[in-house]
């Protein structure tokens, strides 16, 4: 398998090269605007490293890992609105709406909600496109219950907010691949794990969210018990899994 820095540059190169709908005309700026300061690709990466773990094409899983990277970019563009989270900086520049104006952000976020779900439906197989789908409408109903206070129970707007999109992407890099419903209940296990780890990390970082709540100490041992209990469900997988290991160690990492 390939570690997980060459699959990031295969599908940053795949970004790249990827065609947009020519309706959008020069909202395409916007669009690659928001899509260039990519961060770590982490889903996309997640999603390209499972398809090669079960056993299928990378190169199959680059339109999914695109869609599911196109679904967390909307979402992070319209995030910083004014009317949400109200952040004038993303990745170190202008925020979209800072940018290009609120109107062109909206319309920017819409239009990459669309192209991922083009890129979803390219497959034959219509559950690719039903998971990313279903995904989002989870992540937005997280992102509700946020901004509307409804968050007494965290974990469960975390799973939607945050691990919705990250079983996804492990979910469209199994179906790529064409892994059984029934096969795929470890790997779903390992998602569950990874997706709890990763906004755990972020509220570190952040000092807000279950480190609000836990405390710093609190939150940095159910890190580190979410990290344990992914790679214990990455044992269990018949496959080699040092790739997506890796990923759940560098996330580790940054609890310290």
């Amino acid at each position: 398998m390939r570690p997980a820095d060459d699959l990031r540059d295969v599908f940053e190169a795949y970004l790249g090269s990827l065609e947009l709908a020519a309706e959008l005309g020069s909202l395409e700026t916007a669009l690659r605007y928001a899509l260039e300061p990519g961060g770590k690709r982490i889903r996309p990466v997640l999603c390209l490293a499972v398809a090669e773990a079960a056993g299928g094409r990378m190169e199959d899983a680059l339109p999914a890992a695109a869609a599911v990277e196109l679904v967390h970019t909307f979402s992070l563009v319209h995030d910083d609105l004014p009317a949400l989270d109200d952040d004038d900086e993303r990745r170190g520049r202008p925020s979209a709406h800072v940018a290009f104006g609120e109107g062109v952000a909206v319309l920017a976020g819409d239009a990459l909600l669309g192209e991922a779900l083009r890129l979803a439906l390219s497959y034959d197989d219509p559950a690719i496109a039903r998971e990313l789908v279903e995904a989002t409408l989870g992540m937005i109903g997280g992102q509700h219950r946020d901004i509307t206070g409804d968050d007494r129970d965290l974990a469960e707007v975390e799973r939607l907010k945050t691990g919705r999109l990250l079983d996804a992407a492990v979910g469209l890099g199994l179906r790529v691949a064409g892994v059984p419903e029934r096969e795929q209940r470890p790997w779903r296990a390992f998602a569950d794990e990874l997706g709890l780890l990763f906004q755990v990390v972020d509220d570190l970082l952040d000092e807000d969210g279950f480190a609000e709540r836990l405390g710093v100490e609190g939150a940095r041992r159910l890190a580190e018990d979410a990290a344990e209990r992914a790679r214990e469900r990455l044992a269990a997988v018949a496959a080699d899994t040092g790739v997506l290991r890796e990923l759940v160690d560098e996330l580790a990492v940054r609890t310290a």
